[in-house]
């Protein structure tokens, strides 16, 4: 195989600063994801959008509509799965970086749209809008990570992806706390103005960077790809070797299936099989129940009537970091996907079913409340070091070369359905005008957790340290889950005939030589 040489991150630096520049992305989707919570609970938010209210009902004196508060929260998540869902349709046309580009300009637009409304429909309209930029940002932006990194830095980089996701939200929840206080429009105008930030510098970045290797060569364009293996990869690498199998690996793709498009991902079983097992994966993060408190978090504390709910959050939000920080330690080292999602998901359904029986028997008391802060810094940390990187992790590794951003798509639209679901009908329970289940609404989590981890257990096949290139060998073996990690792979190129490495050494001279050509003609034309 190619990964021969034992390299120190520092030897991969312009890697690590081409994934730095991709998971500036979902510090974006973090922001957003963590701030909105907190508006909803804000007076000067309120004041425009809620009702007034009796203070023994709805602490703070404010509150606001049942629908608008699903709407408002779930018009951004709905957004993401729409543009999620047709990501592979822009992928194939674009590339990672233009989309990336186009989420940015999108955000922007939306921004300013919810910025300058005191309407509420208008405001509906900005959380859709924007939710339509966070769905390329979070699906492009793992794309190329997944596409350029090496098997090695690959869970890294992704951990990384997760840690920017709660480092937004941090951010998105300390402005919130900061704010909260203000009687007027500034204390949720301030914190809505972070978001032009992050699009700036994303704008910015990728004009040094090189665009998906992967992509460049699947669309035939193998002199580009192989430059930017050679940019990423550090010196003294054999790029030629990966550009080379990559290639191989493409072709092989090629001759066996009919074709790329969306009905291409259940035509094939082995594609259809990828197909299930990412979306699915990606799922997981749903089906943890993770996303009501993430999204709701500020509001929830303060219905089970936790002092200083905003403080709470910032807790919150710090203690997922510190299981980021903690797991990047050992992700590289151990990173066992299977172990890991399985024992969060057992861990996350124990803490929500625990909660919800504490509530549920002394509701509203200063110990209930302690509590419920507790074990939900507990779930937090279980959440982010346990599911939340690998579900999105396995998701982005286990989808064919040829289909990925179809797959991937597709997975990270299914994703955002069930995040969709659950902001959109968590106000249902937890909101006093409504059922007013409060933290009781974990008696749903907890079987929701113990029926992911046995798909995990039964299903997800392991792929640590395991190139892009050998996961398409290990499925196309159609290997049971259980075998995956002890497979002992050849690599493609080792299993072509004498003819068929010869047509794949012809076939690369003959488009490096054109893009040569191209290249050549360009600099005389100019001249």
């Amino acid at each position: 195989m190619t990964e021969v040489r034992q390299e120190s991150w520092k030897d991969h630096s312009r890697l690590f600063l081409a994934a730095g520049v991709m998971i500036l992305s979902p510090f974006q989707y973090g922001i957003d994801f963590g701030m909105i919570g907190g508006l909803q609970a804000m007076p000067g938010f309120l004041k425009i959008y809620g009702y007034q209210c009796p203070t023994s009902k709805c602490p703070g004196g404010w509150n606001i509509q049942t629908e608008r508060q699903q709407l408002i929260s779930s018009l951004m998540t709905l957004g993401a799965f729409i543009s999620a869902g047709f990501a592979g349709v822009a992928a194939n046309k674009l590339g990672r970086k233009a989309c990336l580009w186009i989420a940015c300009l999108v955000c922007t637009v939306a921004n300013i749209i919810m910025m300058t409304t005191t309407h509420i429909g208008a405001l509906y309209v900005g959380r859709l809008v924007i939710g339509l930029a966070n769905g390329y940002f979070m699906t492009f932006s793992q794309l190329y990570i997944q596409e350029s990194s090496t098997a090695k830095y690959r869970g890294l980089f992704l951990t990384g992806f997760q840690f920017f996701t709660s480092l937004g939200t941090l951010i998105g929840t300390i402005v919130d706390w900061a704010t909260a206080n203000r009687p007027d429009k500034s204390s949720y105008l301030i914190p809505l103005g972070l978001i032009y930030v992050v699009p700036f510098f994303i704008s910015i970045g990728m004009w040094f960077i090189p665009e998906s290797p992967r992509w460049l060569i699947l669309q035939g364009r193998y002199a580009e790809g192989r430059d930017a293996l050679e940019w990423l990869r550090p010196q003294g690498y054999d790029f030629e070797a990966e550009a080379a199998e990559i290639q191989a690996a493409i072709d092989k793709e090629k001759e066996s299936s009919s074709g790329i498009g969306p009905l291409d991902m259940i035509k094939n079983p082995t594609d259809r099989r990828r197909t299930v097992l990412a979306v699915c994966a990606v799922t997981l993060q749903a089906a943890s129940g993770a996303m009501f408190i993430i999204a709701y978090k500020a509001y929830f504390f303060k219905m089970a009537k936790v002092s200083d709910p905003f403080a709470m959050t910032n807790v919150l939000s710090t203690i997922g970091i510190i299981a980021i920080l903690a797991n990047s330690l050992i992700i590289i080292k151990f990173g066992r996907r299977r172990v890991l999602l399985m024992s969060g998901l057992i861990i996350c359904g124990i803490l929500q079913l625990i909660v919800a029986v504490v509530y549920d028997k002394k509701p509203g008391t200063k110990t209930t409340g302690t509590v419920i802060v507790a074990l939900s810094c507990l779930y937090m940390f279980s959440y982010n070091g346990m599911i939340a990187t690998y579900a999105w992790l396995a998701g982005g590794e286990l989808p064919t070369q040829r289909l990925r951003s179809y797959t991937f798509g597709l997975a990270a639209a299914v994703g955002f359905a069930g995040a969709w679901l659950t902001t959109f009908t968590a106000p249902y329970f937890i909101n006093p005008a409504a059922l007013n289940w409060g933290p009781r609404y974990g008696y749903i989590w907890f079987p929701s957790c113990v029926i992911g981890a046995l798909w995990v257990f039964f299903y997800l096949p392991e792929v640590k340290n395991r190139t892009l290139e050998e996961i398409d060998e290990m499925f196309e073996a159609r290997l049971p889950a259980r075998k995956f990690a002890s497979y002992k792979c050849v690599g493609v190129i080792n299993n072509l005939n004498a003819e068929a490495r010869r047509s794949i050494e012809e076939e690369k001279e003959v488009q490096v030589f054109r893009s040569e050509k191209v290249a050549a003609e360009t600099t005389i034309s100019k001249e």
